[in-house]
């Protein structure tokens, strides 16, 4: 028995984004609600969000952004031997998004595959991309994190009306001499499962926000210091710091208590809302675009949310 010889490291070749054209702002939402627009961003931050049109699906938003990563990759289609997507709000199960995506962006036979670790997915798919890349697995491979919440939320609900959007981030990752993707910090808080759900096929999207935000800004920092650790990084070095866009609030308690003092911080959430797994690629690539993540600059991407899961690593930034 033989195994493939992978690359010795990994790196992102790029970023790209997708955010469909419908804004929904805070003072929509209050036409509909009892809400406002100094209660909705004094609790989670949040000025505006965009939506999917009726006929836009969470394919087409995942086609959108791996189209941009990829051509702001160098690469072409055929370079691309495997895709991964992460998503917690497929219309169906089968068929998965994966295959789908790269049939339209002309990837011929890839190995596809859909991952739901919800808002932490981009970062399980960017460590099993890396994975592949240094084991021989794979050359290069397309990460799509792509959410349409706008099909699972009601929206007489404020608890969760306010907060979710839909959005797409993508990345694609190739190999490097040495290592550019640091090692992944990911666990699970599987007793707390219940407290962001969706029941059942007929149901909508429900979490106890209270919990999930004292969960956040309390036992969570120590996991995003330790993959700074790991990949022998201070977090007084870092460049950037792009965590999962959940909440203003938590955003700011991490970047607190991680003290990194020099990094561009993530607000993506401001503009874009809570988009899950599109939240981290979407907001970096964003951030690239402004020129407030300097290429060859380092990047902790932390994610967190349903599950309760959460993952993050340190990247140089393409």
């Amino acid at each position: 028995m033989r195994l493939p010889q992978g690359a010795a490291g990994a790196r992102v070749l790029a970023f790209g984004h997708y955010q469909p054209a419908n804004v929904v702002t805070n003072d929509d939402l209050a036409k509909t609600m009892d809400t406002s627009d100094e209660w909705i961003r004094s609790r989670v931050g949040i000025a505006e969000r965009r939506l999917a049109s009726p006929g836009e699906t969470v394919v087409d938003l995942a086609v959108q952004a791996g189209g941009k990563a990829l051509a702001g990759s160098g690469l072409s289609a055929a370079d691309i031997d495997l895709v991964i997507v992460s998503s917690c709000t497929s219309e169906t199960p089968v068929p998965a998004i994966a295959p789908r995506v790269a049939h339209r962006l002309g990837v011929n036979a890839p190995g596809a595959y859909d991952i739901n670790a919800a808002c932490a997915g981009f970062c399980y798919a960017l460590a099993a991309a890396s994975d592949a890349v240094r084991t021989g697995s794979a050359t290069n491979v397309l990460i799509v994190g792509a959410e349409r919440f706008s099909n699972w939320v009601d929206w007489t609900d404020r608890a969760t009306a306010v907060i979710f959007a839909d959005g797409a981030g993508a990345a694609v990752v190739g190999p490097s001499d040495t290592p550019r993707i640091g090692p992944v910090v990911w666990g699970s808080a599987g007793d707390k499962a219940d407290v962001i759900t969706i029941e059942n096929r007929h149901s909508y999207l429900r979490q106890e926000g209270q919990t999930v935000f004292r969960w956040a800004t309390t036992a969570l920092h120590p996991i995003a210091r330790e993959a700074c650790e790991r990949a022998g990084v201070d977090p007084a070095e870092l460049d950037a710091f792009v965590p999962h866009q959940a909440n203003l609030r938590i955003i700011d308690a991490l970047a607190r208590k991680l003290e990194v003092d020099k990094a561009a911080i993530a607000r993506d959430i401001v503009q874009a809302g809570n988009t899950s797994a599109a939240s981290i690629p979407m907001a970096l690539s964003r951030m690239i675009e402004r020129g407030e993540a300097p290429s060859g600059g380092l990047a902790l991407l932390f994610g967190f949310g349903a599950g309760l899961t959460y993952a993050g690593q340190v990247i140089e930034i393409p």
